[in-house]
């Protein structure tokens, strides 16, 4: 492992901060802002106190919901567990090739081929990147090479930014890419086979005319489906530096390009190491493969207005999970003090992000929206006071 520093952020903006020789204190570049080194000491030997009580309360509550989980999954799952037998540490003659960094900010583990150099973070854009150990790493079984380019996602970006009503105007303009990198993110891949039943509550609905009057009649229907889906390469990625709602957005992925995992696929690359097990995923990954079955069956119940799931008796046999690298672009861009995360498919294109609200425009909105709504109120009032 990479030796372990603190990264001493700003209490005032949360940019780094460094230490001036001259002053004997630290100081912020972006703010202003200086410190003493007793004070900042102090004021992380605090913050990481209650961050060791949060987590040890977090602790005992999700173990408490894991011995619950534990006991629904194993009586659903028919005894089996996912066979993660054919994974392997083993990267042959390729080690040599290999290098690994550390991230002293947000933790991100960062592999990547002896040319290419990491020289800052492409989760949290920290430049203290350290050089790592690169031991005790699987290989990966499978890599979705990179399809599409840096100037690829730059311009996916600006689309991005076009008919977005509520985006403040000098956002598109002003903001500034700090940061650019591909990235293989690193999923767990589960074959097997889900089989059980789904009910639903479905309506149709049916207008009429009768005489001055026009009539619905709503008709409702329990509807139940049964079968069973054999599923393999279900992706749950296994980086907790990577928001899940990111990559499940960005999804889907084609598996026609998978190809078994080479080295010659990284250059100028990073791949971030995987630091949730394939334990840890197992609620993510059930809860997919059950849903991959009840979306499955759900697409049968045809005919209906309307159709939503009631119940559901799902049974998985978990079978192999395999380790692949999935290409993903990661744009950091920085507005008004504030950071703003992007992701978008290195293969389709498909990005996601979360952009800022102008509060005017919200004002303004409602304004239009409300206006017409008063008028109508007013002129209702009138008339009855007549």
């Amino acid at each position: 492992m990479a030796t372990q520093v603190t990264n001493y952020q700003c209490p005032a903006c949360t940019a780094p901060l460094h230490f001036v020789g001259e002053s004997g204190r630290l100081e912020c570049d972006y703010c202003g802002s200086s410190f003493d080194i007793a004070e900042i000491e102090a004021f992380y030997a605090e913050k990481e106190a209650k961050a060791a009580e949060a987590a040890q309360k977090q602790e005992k509550t999700e173990a408490a919901q894991k011995s619950a989980e534990a006991e629904e999954q194993a009586a659903a799952a028919d005894g089996s567990d996912w066979d993660a037998s054919g994974l392997s540490e083993d990267w042959g003659a390729d080690a040599a090739g290999m290098k690994a960094y550390c991230c002293p900010s947000c933790g991100a583990e960062l592999l990547c081929d002896a040319a290419t150099a990491a020289t800052s973070c492409p989760y949290c854009g920290n430049p203290s990147v350290l050089p790592g150990q690169f031991s005790g790493i699987l290989k990966p079984d499978f890599v979705l090479p990179f399809k599409l380019s840096k100037e690829d996602a730059i311009k996916a970006l600006k689309k991005h930014y076009r008919k977005k009503p509520l985006l403040p105007s000098t956002f598109s303009k002003a903001n500034h890419l700090e940061e650019i990198k591909g990235v293989y993110v690193p999923f767990w891949m589960y074959d097997g086979v889900a089989s059980g039943s789904a009910q639903f509550h479905a309506t149709t609905v049916h207008k009429y005319t009768s005489g001055d009057y026009e009539i619905t009649e709503t008709s409702h229907y329990d509807v139940r489906r049964a079968g069973s889906i054999a599923f393999e390469k279900i992706p749950v990625d296994a980086s907790s530096k990577m928001p899940d709602d990111y990559m499940d957005s960005i999804e889907p992925y084609d598996y026609a390009d998978l190809k078994p995992f080479s080295t010659a696929y990284l250059p100028g690359f990073l791949a971030d190491k995987y630091d949730v097990s394939v334990e840890d995923s197992r609620e993510r990954a059930d809860k997919r493969c059950a849903g991959s079955l009840v979306d499955a069956l759900e697409n049968t119940v045809s005919g209906y207005s309307s159709c939503n799931e009631t119940g559901r008796d799902i049974h998985l046999k978990r079978g192999k999970v395999h380790y692949a690298l999935l290409p993903v672009w990661i744009l950091n861009t920085r507005w008004e003090g504030k950071d703003f995360l992007f992701a978008m498919n290195g293969q389709t294109g498909k990005l996601v992000g979360n952009l800022p609200v102008s509060t005017k425009r919200v004002i303004g909105l409602f304004a239009a929206i409300a206006a017409p709504l008063i008028a109508i109120s007013v002129t209702a009032l009138l008339l009855m006071a007549r």
